[in-house]
């Protein structure tokens, strides 16, 4: 029933019943032998463990991360180009648009300009638009150009000018090409004009020519003043015009 002596724990057994010091005491200048240790008999070395495999999970982790870089790359490039707006492909404002329409082609034709009724632009965050007309040969007897530039700068013009421009009710214009994107042309009847429309990029383009009306006192009603040009082929003077002045639009 008493206090039980913890064991020294520099001693080891030797032999039944009996514990000795693991290293030798002098006692009165006697030496002792040094006691004998027991130890375990050597066994195998333990097989080497195979390589665990790589958790399922660390693979989908992985790939959650590339794609969440990928993800937040292509937001952020999203972001950065909706800030920046889109790619309006050099064009810029178009003051004094009548200016840099030089029309050599068609002053050739029918003569050079002889009247300028002005120009005019409206310039808002979402859209550019510009306007001039000239008179192209006589004051009285020659021809109207008209030019109207638009400068999308938010919104892709594409599909609504295209939808304009083949619904049925647009028949009669024909698809030009080498002419900025997509571009139509439509001959008026009587040989009273001409209009051809452009897209490229961001930009609308449209030149119309048409026959003078003049004002009939004794007769209370328009006529036609213009002395009429034949304007067979002349959807090819209108496009060689239009891509001299939209490469002028691109000019600082």
């Amino acid at each position: 029933g008493g206090l039980r002596r913890r064991p020294d724990p520099g001693a080891r057994l030797q032999g039944p019943g009996r514990r000795v010091i693991s290293e030798p005491e002098l006692v009165g200048g006697a030496d002792f032998p040094a006691g004998q240790v027991l130890t375990p008999e050597p066994s195998e070395p333990p097989e080497p463990r195979a390589p665990r495999p790589r958790r399922p999970w660390l693979w989908a982790l992985g790939g959650a991360v590339v794609a969440s870089a990928v993800w937040g790359a292509g937001l952020y490039a999203y972001e950065r180009s909706r800030d920046e707006g889109p790619d309006l492909g050099g064009y810029r404002t178009a003051a004094n648009l009548c200016e840099k329409a030089e029309l050599k082609a068609l002053t050739g034709i029918l003569g050079a300009k002889s009247a300028d009724a002005g120009d005019s632009a409206e310039d808002h965050a979402a859209l550019l638009t510009a306007h001039c007309s000239v008179t192209l040969g006589s004051p009285d007897t020659g021809y109207t150009v008209s030019l109207t530039y638009r400068l999308h700068k938010v919104t892709d013009p594409g599909p609504e000018f295209a939808a304009m421009h083949e619904s049925p009710a647009m028949s009669d214009y024909e698809r030009i090409e080498g002419v900025g994107e997509s571009a139509y042309a439509v001959l008026h009847p009587d040989d009273e004009g001409a209009e051809m429309s452009v897209l490229d990029g961001q930009v609308e383009l449209m030149l119309s020519l048409s026959a003078n009306v003049v004002w009939d006192e004794d007769e209370d009603r328009g006529v036609v003043g213009t002395e009429k040009v034949d304007l067979s082929g002349i959807e090819t003077v209108l496009a060689q015009d239009l891509n001299t002045l939209m490469a002028a639009l691109k000019k600082p």
